[in-house]
């Protein structure tokens, strides 16, 4: 089932109450806050109502905040390649 992924870009304020109702129906507060919604036409019309202010590309399938927070994550910048207490030892 396919899912649209709404991502809010742009901020609502000094904006029309009626649009930041939309906003906040779409589940969307922050800035770079991202929802999944089913694609259905109810939805669709929500989001080109505030299509300047939200990024919208649709997935096969909706991400967990776990998974959301897993593709975040920056990498280490370095690789252990051998455990300090092996790289210590004495060659005999």
């Amino acid at each position: 089932m396919p899912f649209f992924k709404v991502t809010l870009i742009r901020s609502a304020i000094g904006l029309p109450t009626k649009t930041t109702g939309v906003l906040k129906a779409l589940g969307l507060r922050k800035r770079m806050a991202t929802v999944f919604h089913p694609v259905s036409p109810q939805v669709a019309g929500q989001i080109m109502a505030v299509k300047e202010l939200v990024a919208v590309s649709e997935v096969e399938n909706a991400m967990t905040k776990a998974e959301m927070k897993a593709t975040r994550k920056p990498d280490t910048g370095y690789y252990i390649e051998t455990p300090a207490e092996k790289a210590f030892e004495p060659r005999i």
